[in-house]
């Protein structure tokens, strides 16, 4: 019996490896042929050490030319045209736009389109974000509503989004709460001694909240509270709300904060804090925190789409109001001063991140949509 083909379609290998690796290992145990297309960058041998197929594709995540993206287009139809899958699973804004359109035209019959948040286009008040909005809003309803195709969206409010604008039909929306935590990797790790340690890790972009986070560790060292203010990550190039490295820069030479740049051993950073901090503008359903809770660690975030999927205020963590670095600082400082309140959180953050958010139920969740439309 001839083995379902599915490809994954992710613009980079990492984001692929941190965020999809473990469903596509699950995949091909289950008898799937599996195969990613993807930017190449760091991690080929990972992915091919997992059994996983890899076929390097450049995109392009902030071009707007129209012809460089239609030749993008033809690329990928030609190559849906060559692998001649059963099945593909685009993840994030640019590959569920290209990839609709190519597996359209090269008649790919099932597709999976999973958004893990609305992204600089539905977020930012910037004039380009709000002209391209009604744009994407169209596209996305020419392509997302054929009947051999489900739309993956991680919180309610992006779904309830989705219908409110009528955007796709609500019966090809399924509701998976992101893309789970591997709950022994993240083991409960108890707080290091020493001075109370925040860290924000994530992309470097305006629009998760850092420009409020350097605001709230200086407005804190101001009033004496000694703390260490950590970011973890670096800037993303091609994302429209990217810092500058200048920027981060400037703000570790006057010691602002402190930046530790990429790190690719999360599980240690978090054993060295004491607080994960996330003040974003909106998430699909952010993997950090749901890391930083399996971890055992309190969690300051903003009462906004994504992120309050994980923190339920007052019980593993704080949630502030979105661009708001006073209250920011004002929610830091509780935490900083209240071992024992970190710790009652940190105990509950644990619970959700095992009984809501492990990977394993991502998977099978996952792992239900395609069935479902295989055995269309």
């Amino acid at each position: 019996m001839r083995r379902p083909k599915l490809l994954y379609f992710v613009t980079e290998d990492w984001y692929f490896c941190s965020h999809r690796l473990p469903l596509a290992v699950a995949a091909k145990d289950a008898g799937y042929d599996v195969a990613v297309v993807t930017h190449v960058n760091d991690h080929a041998e990972t992915i091919r050490r997992s059994g996983i197929r890899l076929i390097p594709f450049n995109l392009s995540r902030r071009g707007m030319n129209i012809l460089p993206e239609l030749a993008t287009v033809a690329r990928l139809v030609m190559l849906y045209r060559s692998e001649k899958p059963d099945l593909v699973h685009h993840v994030a804004m640019k590959p569920v736009l290209y990839g609709s359109l190519a597996a359209r035209l090269s008649d790919v019959p099932r597709v999976v389109n999973a958004l893990g948040g609305l992204g600089y286009v539905f977020t930012s008040g910037q004039m380009k974000a709000r002209l391209l909005r009604p744009v994407i809003g169209s596209a996305f309803r020419g392509l997302l509503n054929s009947r051999r195709s489900r739309l993956v969206l991680q919180n309610p409010d992006d779904h309830a989004l989705f219908i409110r604008k009528r955007i796709i039909n609500e019966e090809r929306i399924r509701l998976i709460r992101g893309s789970g935590v591997d709950t022994a990797a993240f083991s409960r790790i108890p707080e290091p001694s020493g001075i109370p340690v925040v860290v924000l890790a994530s992309r470097m972009l305006w629009d998760k909240g850092v420009k409020e986070f350097v605001e709230a560790a200086a407005k804190l060292k101001n009033l004496g509270i000694d703390a260490r203010f950590i970011l973890v990550g670096d800037t993303d190039p091609h994302n429209p709300s990217a810092i500058p490295n200048e920027q981060l820069n400037l703000w570790h030479t006057k010691k602002m904060i402190e930046w530790w740049r990429r790190r690719d051993d999360m599980p240690a950073v978090f054993g060295q804090s004491h607080i994960v901090c996330l003040p974003s503008y909106r998430e699909g359903l952010p993997k950090v925190l749901i890391e930083a809770a399996s971890c055992g660690r309190p969690i300051v975030t903003t009462d906004t789409p994504g992120c309050r999927e994980v923190v339920r205020n007052e019980e593993n963590g704080l949630l502030i109001p979105v661009r708001n670095a006073a209250a920011l600082a004002d929610a830091l400082q509780l935490l900083i001063e209240k071992p024992e309140l970190r710790k009652k959180m940190g105990t509950k953050g644990r619970e959700i991140a095992v009984n809501e958010f492990a990977v394993e139920k991502v998977i099978s969740e996952t792992m239900v949509v395609y069935g479902e439309l295989l055995e269309q």
